[in-house]
């Protein structure tokens, strides 16, 4: 009966976001906070895919509708944690014997997501720890449910967005959540990057617990730090130095090591006492391939060239074009869009002009998708992407993208 209702919800919500498309395709206005209100009614109970789907939407706030954009950072920081009933059944899944291995664990979570949450304990040896606690029963309904998410997605064939993108888009989320649900996976992931930054007196990672962690709960060191979305009232000292780490790290990651954090809502970084960047959660890492790091800088140095058929002889190149006719115009008011991040000097990223044009392209974008259409190898990495650029957006990061970027461009060529 869970299942079923699990089910109804998301049929539910899929009904009223493909009326909201619907009106918004045929020129009408769509009630974007009333589709809002649903989400969050809808899917802060139901965790698992569907709430993925929404913190991916939420990355990109400043780009959707604004009444949507509020609704989703409400969801984000708002969805209800799972009762403590039902995380002890996992807890004593994963333990047994609970009190064999703490003396003390707060049954109100400090942290929430999609997949899980975290709960502060402390050992008999008076260590705090904390426990990543996946949701009892998830692996159980995440196929139904992502069944029931790719219904909602063939909604995206009101945008002309062909089934073969639809399908890789979808691969590439459900690959992501089944790879979640492994938590021998994070924890590998957390000791392979402590070794890797151990040397890096600016970044702090967790260290794996393993003689209490398993299939089912994850349990790390307690870090102390204040949460990236939290370090908007911090000082400019701060919040500048963990912008300059956070793309310090993503530049290295991709560039030196081939791959990148996949999952860069603001809940997985934060700052320390002593301004260091804290990387809580490492449960989405992605390799990205030499070839593709190319071709993407590769686009970008046609655009910051204002070259719309460069930019089109590239989208080419990484299957992000179909069909007849070139875009130009679209294109180089993307390049007069994105050029100014890169010029020399320092640039600002808050700077909101720079998310009006964004937000004034989106239209235009989406009325262009017969002809463009993101390649299916790169969705989940575009995707990383911008979510870390609105990391830095929201740490008002202020960085000389041109003197970053001028050596990348070069050993791409």
């Amino acid at each position: 009966m869970r299942e079923q209702g699990r089910t109804r919800r998301l049929m539910g919500l899929g009904a009223r976001t493909g009326g909201a498309l619907l009106k918004t395709r045929l020129g009408g206005q769509a009630d974007w906070r009333a589709l809002g209100e649903a989400l969050f009614e809808g899917l802060s109970e139901l965790k698992g895919p569907a709430m993925k789907l929404a913190q991916i939407m939420s990355q990109w706030d400043d780009l959707l509708p604004p009444d949507l954009a509020e609704e989703l950072a409400r969801l984000q920081r708002q969805a209800d944690p799972m009762p403590w009933p039902r995380i002890r059944e996992a807890l004593v899944l994963q333990y047994g014997d609970i009190d064999h291995y703490f003396s003390e664990i707060e049954e109100r979570p400090f942290a929430s997501a999609s997949m899980g949450q975290v709960h502060r304990a402390i050992t008999h040896e008076g260590e705090t720890i904390v426990l990543k606690v996946q949701y009892p029963g998830l692996a159980e309904v995440l196929e139904s449910d992502l069944i029931q998410v790719r219904r909602i997605m063939r909604l995206g064939r009101w945008f002309k967005v062909p089934q073969a993108r639809l399908d890789a888009l979808f691969d590439e989320l459900a690959e992501s959540l089944r790879g979640e649900l492994d938590y021998y996976v994070e924890a590998a992931a957390l000791a392979r990057y402590r070794e890797r930054y151990q040397d890096d007196p600016r970044l702090v990672i967790p260290e794996p617990l393993p003689a209490f962690s398993g299939q089912h709960v994850l349990a790390m060191r307690y870090v102390q730090g204040t949460p990236l979305r939290e370090l908007a009232d911090a000082d400019d000292a701060t919040r500048q130095g963990i912008a300059q780490t956070l793309a310090d790290w993503i530049t290295q990651e991709l560039f030196t090591y081939g791959e990148l954090h996949a999952d860069p809502h603001a809940g997985n970084f934060a700052a320390d006492a002593q301004g260091r960047l804290v990387i809580y959660d490492l449960g989405a890492v992605i390799a990205v391939p030499e070839t593709r790091i190319k071709a993407m800088m590769q686009l970008l140095d046609a655009t910051l060239k204002y070259d719309p058929m460069g930019m089109d002889e590239a989208l080419m190149q990484m299957g992000g074009r179909q069909g007849q006719g070139a875009p130009l115009a679209l294109y180089r008011e993307s390049a007069e869009c994105i050029a100014p991040l890169f010029a020399p000097g320092e640039q600002d990223f808050s700077d909101v002009r720079v998310h009006r044009r964004l937000r004034e392209l989106t239209p235009k974008v989406w009325a262009a998708m017969d002809r463009l259409q993101p390649p299916a190898d790169t969705l989940l990495l575009s995707r990383a992407l911008n979510g870390h650029y609105w990391n830095l957006v929201r740490l008002g990061a202020r960085l000389d993208m041109h003197e970053r970027t001028r050596p990348l461009l070069e050993w791409a060529h």
